[in-house]
């Protein structure tokens, strides 16, 4: 059957979901069945995949049968809007690969006629025909029958009631404008009125506003519209905190102008034409040559150049650090923009960071535009209001471009504006002026290496910056990109041609010669740094040399706080200012950094006040030292020396290690900086704290290089501890990392170092790691004595975390040997020591052991309930590699039970979480994902799946690491040998 059988189908979705077929409802059935009837009228796209079905409609908990639950939903949805006889070849829902479609040929869909009316009334205004355009408005608006797609659930109808009642409040303000327009305000000011009635009205909504404002300019009330947008601006201000925007502003200009045309349109503009407006006595051009070759600006220019809005004065700021190129940024762009603004360009210096003059006074300045546009001398006053009111008079009929440089505050800049409409204001100056209302704001930034090279060479001559490729990207590299820096070392290179660039990059070795070296006549890169510096309050002054002594290129509020020993909200205020003051950039939320020169000058500053500058350092290192020590799972009772967490600013284990993660590569950077100034306890300590710390995370090249580091310092150390404690750590990570050997000799050193220093307890964990050893190479009996010495040290020291592990590991061997009744036993013991450690993770793995021998005990149900109480505690920390191995063992339980579907489940989950390592940095990530696969494959087969388990068999023989595997390979290949025999 064709399309022609549903011809008489009416579906409306503008309301309620309903439908009709020749006049008479349908039953479509319960909400959800209307959702999915409204996912596939509404999303676009030939096919709705099942994916996309269920997700639209269930969201994040979809039915556990999953795909198979959607034909019980689209079968009666077929019988309710199907014509009779249609069969699923004329249905309007067609089944297609993996998902279905909606055939709406001949369908009349509510949403369609609305495109159609809203293209007839758009057409309509654009031709001029406001009354026609108005009547298709009021059609469409007519065809919503209440709130859209009402109570259907699931994210799909949820997003689309969203965009549907948009597109309704859009239809409403394009009738309303329509009205305004055809004179009929009054009008417009009951249906908006009306409108704003409603429950679901915005109160913030401009864009009404400004109708509002209109329709009362309209009808003669101008007093009552700019009344109308100064509640508006107090409300935007007093509850959101923020200023009104480019339409609401553009229309309050208008009404002060009375600009009927803009207002009312060209209809009740007044007829007689305006009169020339006035010019000044001569087209003025007061630009600076634009020197120097701009490069490497190429989108900052676009935003300063783009078009302005005619009927108002547009402001554009821009800032940066000192010597970053804001002036001649701006004026290059001015020099583009000259055409466009025939009554002159202006340029003013205001000297906020000059060393030689004066920083001017606005009325000096408002003296000196006025006589640039032509004022005589005897017509200038001198009072500040006066001068600002003449300098608006004789402007008022001028398109100008001003251009502001070196702006210390928004308060210099506002006399300054000029009132003709269509001119504009460049603003340039190391502030970020937050009070400044702008039109767009360019914030620049050190060029980047290929940009920065190209201004070199273009300095130096490409020639000779090219015999010297890599010194030359590395003195790009020593300027930071910062066009100031570069031009002077440029310089430097011009007047010395007997230097190269290489000698030129020995001589700014270092922090406290790099930025000596910057310096040529009357240019200093320090010297311009410091100008910003003493613009600053005294205790900005202070943060600022703080920020110097981080440790990591990156810090948040907390970083800042430890240094300066205040409250993270007093130290993220002094952070929020140091960003205006353009001293430091905010990469993202929360996060701060110094560009690099700016962090040299801000230690050179920290440096001169040695008490302060200790008194931060050890702060910061503390500040690291405890958040290790706190996320660790080794608990309180796993670091016996050095200094405890008390008072540390971090709620718990999970607070600290978010922080932690925050700083990501650079954690290895603090032991580094500990140890370069001397604090070898607070290198030693930090690295022993973050290696649990990275070892939980896979990150075992990080682990490594900070032992390494710590443990060329280990002898300087006054905790001698640190000595077998950092081989100890060491050798940690190698078992992690399957390097059994490499851990078994640091484990060994570590031993004969704490029994010459009598030191237990890295005794008692060299022991546990040996034992470790043992067991990972094959050797289970041996290890045994190791352990259980191990494990009563541990026990005598209090130190549960240990002693939770070194059971885990003796439990292992026993289940490895076939005592299965000791490794319960130990499996209980480790399950109690890690209960009074509080840390989930060893929880979770002593629950995870004990479920393992159920496992092989065939006691399926005492292995489900454990392996769900691991699973959640290694969802819980974040454990991914323990959570898939969990997950995979609870689908072999399930299997054990006879629930194929529930265990296939937890196998494809597993895969999901295995997804997430990577297999560079761990190493287990082939041989869980063979074991995942071979699991799964039994679970297929038992079910008579019998290709899909062989596809799984196959894919865990082909995995590039297989052959390291063999007993996982042995099984995947005894698994396709049973499905041959099937």
């Amino acid at each position: 059957m064709d399309g022609g059988s549903h011809q008489r189908l009416r579906i409306a979705v503008l309301g309620p979901v309903r439908a009709w077929r020749d006049g008479t409802p349908l039953d479509l059935g319960p909400v959800r069945r209307q959702a999915v009837l409204a996912a596939l009228v509404l999303r676009p796209g030939p096919l709705v995949s099942q994916e996309q079905l269920l997700v639209g409609v269930w969201g994040g908990q979809p039915p556990r049968s999953g795909r198979r639950v959607l034909p019980s939903y689209v079968y009666p949805l077929r019988k309710a809007l199907d014509a009779e006889g249609a069969g699923r070849t004329g249905s309007v829902i067609r089944s297609g690969r993996g998902g279905y479609s909606f055939v709406g040929d001949g369908v009349r869909l509510d949403v369609a006629e609305l495109a159609e009316r809203v293209g007839e009334a758009q057409r309509a205004r654009a031709s001029g025909d406001l009354a026609t355009a108005m009547d298709r408005f009021t059609e469409a608006l007519t065809l919503f029958r209440g709130e859209p797609l009402a109570g259907l659930p699931g994210p799909f109808a949820q997003g689309e009631r969203q965009r549907l009642s948009q597109r309704q409040r859009t239809l409403q303000r394009e009738r309303l404008e329509c009205l305004v327009l055809l004179g009929r305000s009054a009008e417009a000011l009951d249906d908006l009125a009306a409108v704003s009635a409603l429950p679901e009205s915005d109160p913030y909504d401009e864009s009404l506003t400004a109708l509002r404002m209109r329709a009362l300019y309209g009808i003669g009330r101008q007093v009552a519209a700019l009344s109308a947008y100064e509640d508006m601006r107090e409300r935007l201000r007093d509850q959101l905190g923020v200023d009104p925007g480019e339409e609401l502003r553009r229309v309050h200009q208008a009404v002060l102008r009375r600009d009927d045309e803009q207002l009312l349109g060209p209809a009740a503009a007044r007829s007689a034409a305006p009169p020339d407006r006035p010019r000044p006595r001569r087209a003025v051009n007061e630009l600076p040559g634009d020197t120097g070759r701009l490069i490497g600006r190429e989108r900052e220019l676009a935003l300063l150049t783009a078009s302005s809005p005619p009927e108002s004065v547009s402001i554009v700021a821009v800032d940066g650090t000192a010597g970053v190129g804001k002036t001649a940024l701006v004026v290059h762009a001015a020099g583009a923009l000259r055409a466009h603004y025939p009554d002159g360009c202006l340029f003013v210096d205001l000297r906020a960071h000059s060393t030689e003059r004066q920083s001017q006074p606005p009325q000096r300045v408002l003296r000196r535009l006025l006589r640039s546009v032509g004022a005589a001398d005897s017509e200038v006053p001198d009072d500040l209001d006066e001068l600002t009111a003449a300098w608006r008079a004789a402007t008022s009929s001028l398109r100008l471009l001003l251009v502001l440089d070196d702006v210390l505050s928004a308060q210099q800049i506002r006399p300054l504006v000029p009132a003709g409409p269509g001119s504009m204001v460049l603003v340039a100056g190391r502030r970020q002026l937050a009070g400044l209302d702008t039109d767009r704001r360019v914030t620049l930034e050190p060029l980047e290496t290929g940009d920065g090279l190209s201004l070199l060479r273009h300095i130096v001559g490409e020639e000779r910056a090219d015999r010297e490729p890599e010194a030359t990207r590395e003195l790009v590299r020593l300027c930071d990109g910062l066009p100031l820096a570069l031009r002077i070392a440029g310089a430097r290179l011009q007047t010395r041609p007997a230097w190269t660039l290489a000698y030129l990059v020995d001589r700014m070795a270092g922090d406290e010669r790099r930025l000596g070296e910057l310096s040529a006549g009357d240019r200093s890169v320090e010297a311009a740094f410091r100008l910003s510096y003493d613009q600053l309050a005294p205790a900005q002054q202070r943060g600022f040399r703080t920020l110097g002594l981080s440790p990591t290129v990156e810090f948040n509020p907390l970083t800042s706080a430890a240094m300066l020993g205040c409250s993270s909200r007093d130290a993220e205020q002094t952070l929020e200012s140091l960003v205006d003051a353009s001293l430091l950039q905010q990469t993202r939320p929360g996060r701060y950094r110094l560009h690099d020169l700016v962090r040299v000058h801000a230690r050179r500053l920290a440096e001169a006040a040695p008490a302060e500058a200790g008194a931060a350092r050890t702060a910061v290192l503390r500040l690291y030292l405890d958040a290790g020590r706190i996320t660790s799972d080794w608990g309180q009772g796993g670091f016996p020396t050095g200094p405890q967490p008390a008072g540390a600013p971090f709620a718990d284990w999970k607070d600290a290690g978010g922080w932690l993660d925050a700083a990501s590569g650079e954690l290895v950077d603090v032991v580094g900086y500990a140890a370069a100034l001397g604090e070898a306890d607070y290198a030693c300590w930090i690295a022993e704290a973050v290696s649990d710390y990275f070892v939980r995370r896979g990150r075992y090249h990080e682990c490594r290089t900070a032992l390494e580091i710590a443990l060329a310092h280990a002898d300087e150390a006054t905790d001698r501890r640190m000595a077998p404690a950092l081989r100890n750590c060491m050798g940690v990570t190698d078992i992690y990392q399957g390097r059994i050997r490499e851990g078994h000799a640091w484990f060994t050193e570590a031993l004969h170092l704490s029994r010459r220093r009598a030191d237990r307890r890295e005794e008692a964990r060299a022991l546990a790691g040996l034992g470790a050893a043992d067991l990972n190479s094959g050797r289970a009996e041996r290890a045994i004595p190791c352990l259980t010495e191990a494990v009563e040290l541990a026990q005598r020291l209090d130190d549960h975390w240990l002693a939770a592990m070194g059971l885990c590991v003796l439990g292992a061997v026993h289940h490895s040997q076939g005592r299965c009744e000791e490794a319960l036993a130990c499996f209980a013991a480790a399950r109690a020591h890690a209960e009074t450690n509080g840390r989930p993770r060893m929880i979770s793995m002593a629950l995870g052991n004990a479920a393992g021998v159920h496992l092989d005990l065939g006691q399926y149900g005492e292995a489900k309930i454990l392996y769900r109480r691991a699973a959640d505690l290694a969802q819980r920390v974040g454990d991914v590699l323990m959570h898939a191995i969990v997950l995979t063992r609870l689908g072999a339980a399930e299997h054990g039970e006879g629930n194929l579907s529930a265990a296939a489940a937890l196998h494809h989950q597993a895969l999901s979480q295995h997804r997430t390592l990577s297999p560079l940095t761990e190493p287990n990530c082939d041989r869980l994902e063979m074991d995942i696969r071979y699991r799964l494959g039994r679970t297929y087969s038992a079910a008579g799946r019998v290709a899909e388990a062989r596809e799984q068999f196959h894919t865990a023989l082909a995995l590039p690491g297989a052959d390291e595997h063999p007993e996982e390979r042995a099984l995947a290949i005894a698994g396709l040998k049973e499905c041959k025999d099937c």
